[in-house]
């Protein structure tokens, strides 16, 4: 024993202890089975009377047993706990490693980040104050829109009252120009009228010159031959007879009274065949200006006339006979305003 405690004492193993304690425990065991064995000695010996000894030393050896069997079992927990912890030592020399390199990266890689951080937290720093001005010129900004807005609405409500003002004035000189333009249009109604009743006085009652609504209505025969735009010498005489009232009513009109004579030149419907005139049209518009020009030789003012021409477009009568194209080649004379 004193052998197994120096080795013992040499050896961290607990395995030499573990067989001691067995040792001793078998020694024990010997022991009390010398014991049992004396004691079967002198129980051969003495059996009257040792019957209870007998049976506390049967208990005795039960007990043994039980004792012996909880050792054993003792140990085979203790081996398993012995197993787990060492598994469970492993695992946390495993962890311990684990988390010891991540303490060293995050050691080697801590400055870098930090300086990163504060780069920035730098550049924030610099953007904020770059923001910060930004917000300053744009409240500046604004304080002078509202400013310019401000004029501008003082400027729109001055523009909304002379606006107003000038409406006002507007209606009223509106007003005053409907009355002069009535004025007007019954003066050059009043002439007309007044033309009207000479020219009936000097062409007297023809069949060939006639008046309808507005206007007086003379046939081409009166002035042309047929198919040509030259004046007759009975058309000139006409026309003289009308370009005397004409000049004595343009002489007795104010000048202020926006008149004009039209003169509107008509066909049939029966296409033209002349080398000169290649369609009615062209044939209505050459007898209108033929009348014009000539009746601008004998003194009427030539911004107080014009010539038009309408070709087939304008009949009187929509008949196609001798009497519906008689008609409807004509030539017509017309006061109205420019």
């Amino acid at each position: 024993m004193a052998l197994s405690r120096a080795h013992r004492r040499d050896d961290v193993n607990f395995w030499p202890g573990f067989v001691d304690a067995l040792s001793t425990m078998l020694i024990g065991i010997v022991f009390l089975l010398s014991v049992f064995v004396l004691g079967q000695f002198f129980l051969s010996q003495e059996l009257t009377g040792k019957d209870t000894a007998l049976e506390r030393l049967n208990r005795q050896i039960s007990e043994l047993t039980d004792l012996l069997a909880l050792e054993r079992s003792s140990n085979r927990q203790a081996q398993e706990s012995l197993s787990l912890l060492q598994s469970t030592l492993t695992r946390e020399q495993g962890e311990r490693g684990r988390i010891q390199g991540l303490l060293e990266s995050q050691t080697s890689t801590a400055p870098a980040q930090l300086s990163e951080a504060q780069k920035a937290l730098e550049a924030e720093k610099q953007l904020s104050a770059r923001a910060q001005a930004t917000v300053e010129m744009v409240n500046q900004q604004i304080v002078a829109m509202r400013r310019q807005l401000a004029a501008l609405e003082e400027a729109l409500g001055a523009s909304e009252a002379r606006d107003k003002e000038s409406q006002t004035r507007i209606s009223e000189l509106g007003s005053r120009l409907n009355v002069a333009l009535a004025q007007r249009v019954q003066e050059l109604a009043r002439y007309r009228s007044d033309f009207f009743g000479r020219l009936r006085q000097v062409l007297g009652t023809r069949p060939d010159i006639r008046v309808v609504g507005d206007r007086f209505v003379f046939q081409s025969e009166v002035f042309f031959d047929v198919g040509q735009a030259v004046l007759k010498p009975e058309g000139r005489a006409e026309l003289d007879k009308l370009a005397t009232i004409l000049v004595d009513l343009a002489r007795e009109m104010p000048p202020d009274i926006p008149w004009i004579l039209r003169v509107d030149g008509h066909t049939d419907n029966r296409p033209i065949r002349s080398a000169v005139f290649p369609s009615n049209w062209s044939l209505s518009a050459g007898r209108a200006i033929a009348v014009v020009e000539y009746l601008i030789t004998r003194g009427l003012p030539s911004d107080r006339i014009a010539a038009t021409g309408f070709g087939e477009f304008q009949p009187l009568d929509v008949a196609n006979n001798d009497e519906a194209w008689r008609r409807n080649r004509r030539i017509e004379f017309k006061i109205t305003e420019r």
